[in-house]
């Protein structure tokens, strides 16, 4: 072939190319012809073992990005004779001390039911998080065994948050992740939705959420809460959560009146006490559960406006004139006079309010 280095790329990429011409390509001076002989799906096994010790990492990464040519496909004694051979080239790559190729191998693999189990082992505890982490949570051949000898020794620092993202994980391991002190990990569990939780480690971890913030979304989100749970949860959430848990279609009717009777206790305390230390979310809570009330009036508006609680402004404001809270939000940062007007007549609501608003809210003069 000489010299022509465009004629060798066509061989090394062609699928009749004899096994003989591809050895002489596997030690080509160019990389570009090894890399086309990487991903050539005819390429003898004996090429790709001189593949997998290539000393380029972009031709080493290739081979390992499409592993599907190095496990055998074949049965019976073929395939015996073939798999010593093909798991000592996955395993090459699989120890590369180049990231990037087991970083591709793993993204290959990490779906793959016929991957060899050793393999996924392999990457599985890899203390690098971009190889272990996408095999952890995705691998079919990961058994609970694994995964609890996983949580056990760690090989990177974010191991159990990728077990806890595992589609379907059952509940001895969610188990053991909630026994931790792991609280990223524990809140990744709880937002996952296909996760089997026992009723008794859901309300263990209720019991600790107080001091868990970020817990709470997710936990009163969870399918299948019991009336116990319900009732927990209720007591420690913002408004706008309980109204979430109050909305739910799967609990008894008792704990729902229950639950829509908190919701109105929160409502009914007057915007000067209640605002003062509430989110915008919060207060779109409140001013939803007023309106509902038919309490969410002009009157109201002015009330909360004169005992200058600006939250509870852009939230009485945003439910009235049926535009989320950031729109009247944008208004005020703008400091847009006619913007903030336009939501007020909106609203329903008269330049009797917008002056005030547009004062406390968009500092204006």
């Amino acid at each position: 072939v000489g010299h022509d280095e465009a004629l060798r790329v066509r061989l090394a990429a062609c699928s009749t190319t004899p096994a003989d011409m591809q050895r002489l390509l596997a030690d080509d001076g160019s990389v570009t012809v090894r890399a086309a002989l990487a991903i050539n799906p005819s390429a003898a096994p004996a090429v790709l073992d001189l593949l997998a010790e290539d000393r380029d990492e972009r031709v080493r990464a290739l081979l390992a990005g499409k592993p599907a040519q190095l496990i055998p496909q074949t049965t019976g004694t073929a395939r015996d004779q073939f798999r010593e051979r093909a798991l000592a080239a996955l395993t090459a790559l699989v120890e590369d001390e180049a990231l990037r190729v087991r970083v591709a191998i793993a993204e290959a693999v990490k779906e793959m039911p016929q991957a060899p189990r050793e393999l996924i082992l392999r990457l599985a505890r890899d203390s690098a998080l971009p190889v272990s982490e996408p095999v952890i949570r995705l691998s079919p051949l990961l058994t609970a065994e694994d995964l609890l000898a996983l949580l056990a020794n760690p090989p990177a620092e974010q191991t159990a948050t990728a077990i806890a993202s595992r589609p379907g994980l059952c509940e001895t391991v969610a188990d053991a992740i909630a026994a931790t002190s792991d609280d990223i990990a524990i809140e990744a569990l709880l937002n996952n939705q296909s996760a089997a939780i026992r009723e008794a480690t859901l309300d263990a971890l209720i019991s600790r959420a107080a001091e868990h913030e970020s817990w709470h979304d997710p936990l009163v989100r969870r399918p299948h809460l019991t009336a116990r749970a319900t009732r927990a949860l209720s007591e420690i959430v913002t408004t706008h959560l309980l109204q979430i848990l109050a909305s739910r279609g799967d609990l008894d009717s008792g704990t729902t009146a229950d639950l829509r009777r908190r919701l109105a206790d929160h409502a009914g305390t007057p915007p000067s006490r209640a605002a003062s230390c509430v989110t915008v979310d919060e207060a779109v809570g409140i001013a939803r559960a007023m309106q509902m009330r038919g309490e969410l009036d002009e009157a109201a508006l002015l009330a909360a406006a004169q005992h200058g609680e600006d939250r509870m402004c852009v939230a009485l404001l945003a439910v009235a004139a049926e535009v989320p809270a950031r729109v009247v939000e944008r208004a005020a940062t703008l400091r847009s006079a006619k913007g903030l007007v336009g939501l007020v007549w909106s609203a329903g609501f008269t330049m009797r309010a917008a002056l005030p608003l547009q004062m406390l809210i968009a500092r204006l003069a």
